[in-house]
This record gives structure tokens, C-alpha cells and sequence, in this order.
């Protein structure tokens, strides 16, 4: 028998709770039932403004109390439902007992039997879970991206002149800046988060099979599916009006997918930033009190940018599996989707802890601009790109009688280092013209970056 405590098992529970606790305000098993008696009042609520069933709409009094029962859902409803939950087996009915207990308490006892009226499990559920995950998304995780892109696209900005040597295939290629590099993530995360922003999140409340079959057999004279429309968008979703007794789940499966892209381009930038580090383009800067390694004292450790990718990879992996399972369901319903989805929670949250750590880690770094133009200053060979593709300007114009310059770069640069006098005797005894000649004895590495500057203004 273990003498520990009960202990979380999810790190996100434990060691990181401080980090991701924002996003468990939603995307937690008491958020989620908060959300469903939010969704079973407002329901409640929506019958008795219509004055359907012999009913009238409540007073504001009432009204007021009844949104307080999801409003102010806290520690002692939670323990409630775990109770109830506990002996019906089914989490959805221990909601519609809660709010039937509650409206006894506010004595409004004649509206119990409107409590869950017509509806199926997923119609609360469906609800429940895009409210919730609009709400962790719009509200927690989106503004983290945000912050993120925000945060490189200043870097970009502030280093948009800073030139250094590309490596394509790892290896010494034409230099870029230090700002179009961020930049291009920046732009990439950009177009994502719009996609985001344009995502739908949908509920159904169309009952067991989506027909509206006991809707009709108990009031033939409603606009059932016209009702039903008006209820789910009232709180700020979207109605889907065909589907099984589910609601289809696609809009999950584009957000996740979504979600897993921008974390694919996050994953991108963390190892690009490490592997900055690692060649000293990017210094860092020292936290006070931080231990780099147990043993050896000068160590920095970019560990803000390997946490980020280790969890980007776990939510990844969690986001693709809610993708590929939520997608599918059984004819008119199975239980696949159920324990899924109670997943969502753990890949916003390792996803967040992600943008957590790069956040943090994209202040912690400064730009070593002598490491970039010694760099350059070494790899004058990148320069052949420039010089080739002058003189075949120059062919092309008449002016030279150079056949296959790519040939004659080739035969001077591949697979050797070339230095600046070098160079610079190689172009003197071009047959060019001398314009194009004195623009080629004034290019060096560190000025052969082309319009990488004005690149950032796109971001």
C-alpha cells in the first residue's frame, strides 16, 4: 500500500497546472457539466417564454435565480453530481436531477417536467461541448496563439536588416535576414488563426434520432426544427438540423485539424530557434537563480524551445486522434465519441503549455549579429548564385560571349571555400560589362540578401 497522497497522473494536473489551470475553467469534467446545465435552464427557459405546455415565462426574479445555478456551479454542485452520478451511471441524467433538486429549492416545481423536455443526451451534450470548447478557444488558447505571432512578427521587425547565411539542405546557402526567417512564421501562423477565426462551432437539439420525433408527438403545432434553431444560436453557435442522434462532429475535426497545423508550424519554429541557438546566431539570456545543468555551471539550455516541442508533438498526436476517431460514428450512435472527447481538455492544454514556453522563450534569446556576419564572412562562395546570374544577364543583353556560366561558377566554388580577393579577381577578368562588373565588386555575403527586408512589410 502506497504511503503518497492521491497524486495526478497528468503532469498538466500536476507539475504545469499553474500554466494550463485557465483552460481547465472549460475544457474540465466540471466545466463541461457547468455547460450542461447552462444548456438544460436555458432550455428550460426557452419553453416558458413560448408559454408552451399550458406555462408562462418566469419573472425576472426567477430568471436571475435560474441562471445562477449555472453561473455560480462551483464546489458544491460538483459534489452533488459526483453523488448522483454514482448511482444513475450516466452523467447527462445526474445534470437533469441536479437542475429538477434545484427547482424545488426556488420553489418552481411545475417546471420540473420541462427539465430535459424531448431531448436525448447529445442534444445537452453536442451544446455543452461547443460552447465550451468555443469558449477555452476564443477566450484562452487563440489570444496565447495570438501572443505568440504577435511575438514574432516584433522580432521580425526588429531584425528585418539582419543578415545572415542561409543553410538549405544544412549548407551554406544565399543569405536571408534574421526578420524574414521569423517572419515567414509569423505569416504562416497568420493564415491559420484566420482559418480559425472562420470556424464554426455546431449543436444539434433535434432529439434521439434527429427528427424531432417527441418534439412532434408532444405539441404537432410547434415549429420544432425552427425553434430548435433559434435556441442553439441564441447562444452564440451554430445549428446543424441533419444529423443521426450525434451531432456530426466535422467542425471538431476541422478545429483539431487546424489546431494540429498551427502546432506543426510552432514545432518548426522551436527546433529552427534551437538549432539558432546552437549555431550562436541567438545568445541567451541568463535567468537569475536558473540551474542550465546539475553539473556543468556554464550551461544555458534552450529548454523553453525542446518543452515546446515535446508538447506540440503530444498535442499533435492527441489532436489527430480526436480528428480521426470523432470523425466516425456507427450508424445512428455510439460511444466512441464519449470518452474521446473528454480528451479535448488534455491537448488544449499541452498545446497551451507549448505557446507558454515559446512565448517565454522567444524574450529570453538576443540576436548575436558579429556571430551571423563572421558566418558570412567565411562563405563567400554563396556569392557564385549572384555571379552566374549576371552574366547570363549580360549574354542576354549582348554584352558578354560567356557560354554556360553556371558551368564556369561551378568549376570555381562547388565543394570549396572561396575568399573575398579571390572572388574579386574572378570578376575583374570577366567578359561582362563594366556596370554589371562594379555591381558585383561591391556585393559581399552580408549585402546579397535581396529584398529580405521588405519581406517583413507583408507581415
Amino acid at each position: 500500500m502506497s504511503s503518497l497522497p492521491p497524486q495526478p497522473l497528468s503532469p498538466l494536473d500536476g507539475r504545469y497546472f499553474a500554466t494550463v489551470s485557465e483552460i481547465g475553467d472549460y475544457l474540465s469534467e466540471a466545466g463541461l457539466n457547468r455547460a450542461r446545465v447552462e444548456v438544460e435552464v436555458e432550455w428550460l427557459l426557452a419553453l416558458t417564454d413560448r408559454s408552451l405546455f399550458g406555462t408562462s415565462p418566469v419573472s425576472d426574479a426567477e430568471r436571475t435565480k435560474l441562471r445562477a445555478l449555472y453561473e455560480d456551479f462551483g464546489a458544491d454542485e460538483i459534489a452533488w453530481l459526483a453523488a448522483k452520478e454514482a448511482v444513475t451511471r450516466h452523467d447527462v441524467k445526474a445534470v437533469e436531477y441536479l437542475v429538477r433538486d434545484r427547482l424545488d429549492d426556488l420553489g418552481l416545481t411545475g417546471l420540473a417536467e420541462l427539465t430535459h423536455f424531448a431531448c436525448t443526451s447529445e442534444d445537452i451534450n453536442s451544446t455543452a461541448y461547443a460552447l465550451t470548447v468555443q469558449r477555452a478557444v476564443e477566450r484562452v488558447w487563440l489570444p496565447k496563439l495570438r501572443a505568440v505571432t504577435t511575438a514574432l512578427a516584433a522580432l521580425a521587425a526588429q531584425h528585418r536588416d539582419a543578415a545572415m547565411l542561409s543553410r538549405t539542405h544544412g549548407q551554406p546557402a544565399t543569405p536571408t535576414t534574421m526578420g524574414k526567417e521569423i517572419g515567414v512564421f509569423a505569416w504562416r501562423l497568420d493564415r491559420v488563426i484566420r482559418q480559425l477565426d472562420a470556424g464554426e462551432y455546431l449543436a444539434k437539439f433535434s432529439g434521439a434520432t434527429g427528427t424531432w420525433s417527441a418534439h412532434v408527438a408532444a405539441e404537432p403545432d410547434v415549429d420544432w426544427p425552427g425553434l430548435t434553431r433559434g435556441f442553439i444560436e441564441s447562444l452564440g453557435l451554430g445549428s446543424n438540423p441533419v444529423t443521426t442522434q450525434i451531432e456530426s462532429h466535422d467542425w471538431q475535426v476541422e478545429l483539431y485539424d487546424r489546431a494540429r497545423h498551427a502546432g506543426g508550424i510552432l514545432h518548426n519554429l522551436a527546433t529552427d530557434i534551437w538549432t539558432y541557438i546552437s549555431l550562436g546566431y541567438f545568445t541567451q539570456i541568463p535567468v537569475e537563480g536558473a540551474t542550465g545543468s546539475s553539473t556543468m555551471p556554464h550551461k544555458i539550455n534552450p529548454i523553453r524551445f525542446e518543452n515546446a516541442e515535446a508538447n506540440l508533438e503530444i498535442a499533435g498526436g492527441l489532436f489527430g486522434t480526436l480528428a480521426s476517431t470523432l470523425v466516425t460514428s456507427r450508424m445512428q450512435r455510439d460511444l466512441t465519441d464519449s470518452t474521446t472527447q473528454r480528451n479535448i481538455g488534455v491537448a488544449f492544454g499541452h498545446s497551451l503549455l507549448a505557446l507558454d514556453n515559446l512565448q517565454r522563450g522567444l524574450t529570453e534569446i538576443s540576436l548575436a549579429e558579429d556571430v551571423l556576419l563572421a558566418d558570412l564572412d567565411v562563405n563567400w562562395e554563396v556569392l557564385a548564385e549572384a555571379i552566374q546570374t549576371v552574366v547570363r544577364a549580360e549574354i542576354a543583353a549582348g554584352r558578354s560571349k560567356i557560354t554556360d556560366p553556371y558551368a564556369l561558377l561551378k568549376d570555381l566554388t562547388r565543394g570549396r571555400r572561396v575568399g573575398a580577393p579571390e572572388l574579386a579577381e574572378f570578376v575583374r577578368g570577366l567578359d561582362i560589362g563594366d556596370a554589371a562588373k562594379q555591381r558585383l565588386l561591391a556585393l559581399t555575403p552580408a549585402t546579397y540578401a535581396g529584398l529580405a527586408s521588405r519581406v517583413v512589410d507583408a507581415l
